[in-house]
Formats: structure tokens, sequence, C-alpha cells
């Protein structure tokens, strides 16, 4: 996994939202709401997809994107944008979730699905976590029940066109169910591992889990 050492741990943006899990800003203390309702507590819509990032944005061009996939595998990996697209493809529509309060109904994704990723690279029965690597160093974490939840996606494809550099793309992993600070952009690495290691945000206060439903945005 790469360190964090390149981040700007100094910037703005970092200490403003270290400073949110501190004051445990947006928490509402409300219980979820039926299964039936799509906005979680503490949500509001919006009609836009707000752009939020450490500030930097890798300039990573299709022909020149790589993801690794390594750790508890059979078979490790290395794919190039074009082995990303000679795999079955799948199209997804979901919500998506920020910690910084704003919901997004209804996005059309396009990619390959966490299932058939880890199906290509034979998971190891040991594997109990996955680690994310993006190209300007940030890192993420979660449970491996997490990443293969059946709308999980690493995706390259949004409302029909390719996945913009401002968020995320060429390459980008989706999975809605969870705060999208769990959903890396400009993904790089994909690690398997027996042991969980906290990632960007994770160490700076925010929930390890991160259930928009439970409101899980600060441990």
């Amino acid at each position: 996994m790469s360190s964090d050492d390149d981040l700007p741990e100094d910037s703005k943006l970092t200490k403003t939202k270290s400073r949110w899990a501190e004051l445990g800003k947006f928490l509402t203390g409300q219980l979820s709401r039926p299964e039936d309702a799509r906005l979680p507590p503490g949500q509001h819509l919006v009609k836009n997809w707000p752009i939020l990032d450490l500030g930097q944005t890798p300039n990573v061009s299709k022909e020149v994107w790589r993801l690794d996939i390594a750790g508890q595998v059979e078979r490790p990996q290395t794919w190039s944008f074009d082995d990303l697209m000679a795999q079955p493809q799948a199209d997804k529509l979901n919500d998506i979730h920020c910690v910084t309060s704003w919901s997004r109904y209804d996005n059309h994704w396009k990619g390959v699905t966490t299932h058939q990723l880890m199906d290509a690279v034979g998971v190891k029965p040991e594997a109990r976590f996955v680690l994310f690597t993006s190209n300007d160093g940030y890192t993420t974490n979660m449970a491996i029940e997490d990443f293969a939840s059946e709308d999980a996606l690493i995706a390259h494809t949004w409302e029909n066109e390719p996945l913009s550099r401002d968020h995320g793309g060429p390459v980008r992993l989706v999975v809605p169910h969870l705060y999208f600070w769990k959903s890396p952009k400009w993904l790089k690495r994909i690690e398997f591992a027996e042991r969980d290691h906290r990632g960007f945000w994770e160490v700076r206060g925010y929930h390890n889990h991160a259930d928009p439903w439970k409101e899980e945005r600060y441990s």
C-alpha cells in the first residue's frame, strides 16, 4: 500500500474535514428511515454532482492507466484499460451519498462488477478486507463483504459518457451503499488482505464502515 506521506495533510480541506469529525458535523441523531425511503438521515438531494478531492486531480489517460490487483489472490494481475474493457461489462443504476450531506439519485454507471474482478483473480478464502490506493495517493478500506456487494462496480462510464477526470476518470470504484469517500477516484491498486488497514480519512476520525443509513460518519 502507498503511504499518505505525499498527501496534503495540511490543506484547508483536510483540516476542515478532520475538524468535522471532531465536532460530529452533520450528525442528526435520527434513526434511519424505513427501507422504502431513499434519503438517509441528515442528507439532502442535489441534481448536480459536487466535485470533492484532496486538492490534486491526477491526469491519467486511458492509454497509461493501470490497475494492480494483488494480495490474497491466486492470480495477481495488472489490468490496462483494454483489459478492463475485455471483461464482461455491467450496467448499474443507484443512488450515491456523500458524508458532507448531499445525495444524488439515479446514477447510471457502466463497468466491471467487483464479483467479476474477484473471479478473475481468484480471491483466497483468507481475504477478509480490501484496501485501495488512488493515483493521487489517497487510500481507503472496507470489508470484503462490502466490496462484493451486488451494486459495487469498477466504473469507467457515468450517464453514458466516459467518466470525467474531475470525477475520478478514467476508472473509479463505486460502492453505493456506503458513504462515497469509500468509492475512491483514479483507482490504481486493489489489495485483498487478511487484516484491515485504515485509509486516509479513517485515520483522521471518519468511520471505518460508513453506512449512510446508520449515519456512520465518524468513529
